[in-house]
């Protein structure tokens, strides 16, 4: 497969690319992640993740593959975002225990004037967890970095979800599989 661009600097998104065997080089570009009000949660990471591959296209050879994706956590049908502190990550972590949410991906890949896009959506399910798990989770892991307050990858997702209907690696920041079969079929 030619090396495609990389316009992320997810370390979880950099390592499912390793893992698929995919080369790739990272550039990144500062990003304006507002979104127009009447857009879908699934429109609205298709037009983050789009700005993020536009930010870059002017820097890379012509005949490029560029890769953007932006991943959003959705619960009721509210976007839960990044916690801005500890306070604010123990409250979504406890806002989801023991229920459903949603984690949507959209993904962008652009080669010269041509684009694809589409999203993927993967349900999970937390046990029930306790104020004691959920401290312990944050204190240990930190996750500030991560919409929803936690990567599954780690010790909450090892231990405390329950369920998970989709593609995992989506639930990690990329639906991997989906976006190989892209690039194998239409680039």
């Amino acid at each position: 497969m030619q090396k495609i661009i990389l316009a992320s600097q997810s370390p979880r998104r950099k390592q499912l690319l390793e893992w698929a065997e995919i080369p790739f080089d990272v550039l990144v570009r500062e990003t304006d992640e507002s979104y127009p009000k009447d857009l879908s949660i699934e429109e609205i990471t298709i037009h983050i993740a789009r700005n993020k591959a536009l930010a870059v296209k002017d820097a890379v050879k012509p005949g490029a593959t560029i890769l953007a994706a932006d991943t959003m956590v959705v619960y009721d049908n509210r976007i839960i975002g990044k916690p801005k502190d500890r306070a604010d990550a123990i409250e979504i972590l406890t806002s989801l225990s023991g229920r459903l949410h949603q984690v949507i991906t959209g993904v962008v890949i652009m080669k010269q004037e041509r684009e694809l896009a589409f999203t993927e959506t993967t349900e999970v399910e937390f046990h029930h967890l306790t104020l004691a798990q959920i401290e312990f989770y944050v204190d240990n892991y930190k996750p500030y970095d991560k919409a929803g307050a936690y990567a599954i990858q780690e010790w909450i997702g090892v231990t405390g979800i329950k369920s998970v209907n989709g593609d995992f690696y989506n639930v990690m920041g990329l639906p991997v599989s989906r976006v190989v079969q892209a690039l194998s079929s239409i680039f």
